[in-house]
Formats: structure tokens, C-alpha cells, sequence
């Protein structure tokens, strides 16, 4: 079978395709035929190496995450619940780039008929982050929320989230006309460009008062100045950092009686598998209803892996790059 690695770090083009044998599944797992691979920005970080930063440091040889869809081919040893031919979805933590990739059944989805591969590859991690870090931030029905990078693969979810589970103003933050066009697109109410230096002016006269809660996956300067549109007992939500920084939230926006709190999906997978579990079962009665959708900006070929990373590099994708066989 054909995987892609990368053994030096640097741009796209270190991206290889590479012949490998087809894994086997061991106690826990299920070996998955890959029909599409969703490619997650988080790995163009890694593939950079040392220059990302310290917080994306992964060793050689690089094995590139993904959201993946296929058919169960074989099933490992105590898993139960599933069958040769299913289709599934999986959060793949390495080698997903590939013909065949394993999965940890305990987080795998069965993929409902109806979903298509754009959709199908959020199942595993993209929509759970998108409605667990809304859901960190103690949302209650009615208030705000303001949602950075609402163009992106999780940011346009969760747009369509807030406004699913009943929120108020929707506030959506991107870097270019094209991509706040989108953001509306997806049912955002207002929508703000962040490069621009007055964008928190902009956030508070939509939202007279302040926003109640923002979700952030940039951190940095962004991270940092939400904290000047949040609302009193707002709350922020950090779940990334594609900015490359974390810089501290001065404490005294603390004493302003606003909060911060972060989001990890394995974290939260780990403190409460039941509830995340629960949660992925919801969301892909969204998706099959058709009350969420996901918007793919390309689809590009797995030997062609290197062209899926320049996209992401280039920040112009709206919504999901995948990658099929």
C-alpha cells in the first residue's frame, strides 16, 4: 500500500509517498480501507518542525494525522460492535496519509448512508471540538458567541452549532472578504476581519456589551484581545493555537470577572469517555438529519499530498481539504 511520511522537516514538498505493508490490527483496533482523508491544519505545523514552535514538536519520521473515512477490512482482537464492509469515520493519530490506516475502535463512527466524505471525515474530531469547546463555555441558549477562523474546517461547524443549539449573535472573525462571505454563508450574524486593527471596535458595536462567549483556536495577540469584547462573566475558549503562540491573558481580565478555559479533545476523551462518546452519537444524527453540513474546498489525490499542505500553508481554504486514494 501507499502511505506519505516526511523524513527532513521543512515546506510541502517533503512530503513523500512511500510503499509500506498493510498493517495489521492489534486488541482495540480496526483496519480501514481509506476512501478520504480529511488533512488538518495542525499538521502543517508539525511538518515545519522546529521553527513552528515549541508546542508543535513531533520527531522524525513525520506521520501526518487525518480525519478518516473507508470500510472496515479487518476487525482486531475485543472489538465488538463492528463488521468487515461498514463504513466508519476515525481520528487517525499517525500514518493517516495512507491506502490503509488503523483506527482505536473505541472512538470510531459508524458513517450513516447519506453522509458524504466531506461531512464524514468531521464525525471523529472536527464537529466534537467544534460543539465541546462551545459547550466549555457553559452556552446556555440565547447569549453570544464569537467564533475566530469561522472559515476553517472546525470554525465553520461551529458557527452552524451555535446557531443550532440556539444561540443569539453569532459573530464570525476570518482574514479576507472571501472568507467572511463564507462565514454568513454558514449562518454566522455579523461577520469581522481580524487583521484589521479595530476589529475588537467592530465586535462591540454589533454586540453592544460584549460578547458572552468566544471560541479561539489562533491565541496570541487574537487570544489576547478577545478578552476586550468579552461581556462581564464572558468566558473564552482556547482549543488551538494555529498563530504558533499562547501569549498569557493579563490577569487583570481575570478581575473583570471574565474567564478563560482550554479545550483538548484526548483530554476530554479521557475524563469523560462517555459523555464524548454520547457526543459524537448526537452529532452524527445532525449530519445525517442535514442540520450541519461540511463545506469542502478541495479534493486532491493522495500522491498529490504535498498540494493539500500548500493549501492549508496558504490559509485560503474554505472549509475542509481532503485527500482520496
Amino acid at each position: 500500500m501507499r502511505r506519505v511520511r516526511y523524513h527532513e522537516y521543512g515546506g510541502p514538498e517533503v512530503l513523500q509517498v512511500e510503499e509500506a505493508e498493510v498493517p495489521i490490527p492489534g486488541e482495540g483496533q480496526l483496519l480501514v480501507k481509506t476512501e478520504a482523508i480529511g488533512a488538518n491544519f495542525v499538521d502543517t505545523k508539525y511538518r515545519q518542525g522546529p521553527e513552528a514552535g515549541a508546542i508543535f514538536q513531533r520527531p522524525l519520521p513525520g506521520k501526518p494525522t487525518g480525519d478518516v473515512v473507508g470500510t472496515v477490512e479487518a476487525v482486531g482482537a475485543g472489538v465488538e460492535g463492528f463488521a468487515v464492509g461498514e463504513r466508519v469515520a476515525a481520528l487517525v493519530a499517525e500514518d493517516a496519509y495512507a491506502d490503509y490506516v488503523l483506527a482505536t475502535a473505541q472512538w470510531v463512527v459508524k458513517v450513516a448512508e447519506g453522509i458524504d466524505n466531506g461531512s464524514a471525515t468531521m464525525l471523529p474530531m472536527g464537529a466534537p471540538v467544534a460543539l465541546r469547546a462551545l459547550r466549555t463555555g457553559d452556552f446556555t441558549p440565547g447569549e453570544s458567541v464569537l467564533v475566530h477562523s469561522a472559515a476553517g474546517g472546525i470554525g465553520h461547524l461551529a458557527v452552524q452549532i451555535a446557531k443550532l443549539l440556539g444561540a443569539g449573535a453569532v459573530v464570525a472573525t476570518a482574514g479576507s472578504d472571501a472568507k467572511l462571505e463564507f462565514a454568513r454563508e454558514h449562518g454566522a450574524d455579523v461577520t469581522v476581519n481580524y487583521t484589521e486593527e479595530n476589529w475588537t471596535d467592530q465586535v462591540r458595536a454589533a454586540v453592544p456589551g460584549g460578547v458572552d462567549i468566544v471560541l479561539d483556536a489562533v491565541g496570541g495577540d487574537i487570544l489576547q484581545r478577545s478578552f476586550e469584547v468579552l461581556a462581564p462573566y464572558g468566558r473564552a475558549v482556547t482549543y488551538g493555537a494555529a498563530g504558533g503562540d499562547l501569549i498569557s491573558v493579563p490577569v487583570t481580565s481575570l478581575f473583570a470577572l471574565k474567564s478563560l478555559a482550554g479545550f483538548n479533545l484526548t483530554a476530554w476523551r479521557t475524563a469523560r469517555p462517555e459523555r464524548a462518546r454520547a457526543e459524537m452519537d448526537e452529532l452524527a444524527g445532525y449530519f445525517a438529519a442535514g442540520r450541519l453540513t461540511t463545506a469542502v474546498h478541495a479534493t486532491v489525490p493522495l500522491a498529490e499530498a504535498a498540494e493539500a499542505h500548500r493549501l492549508l500553508d496558504d490559509r485560503a481554504a474554505l472549509g475542509r481539504v481532503l485527500l482520496v486514494p
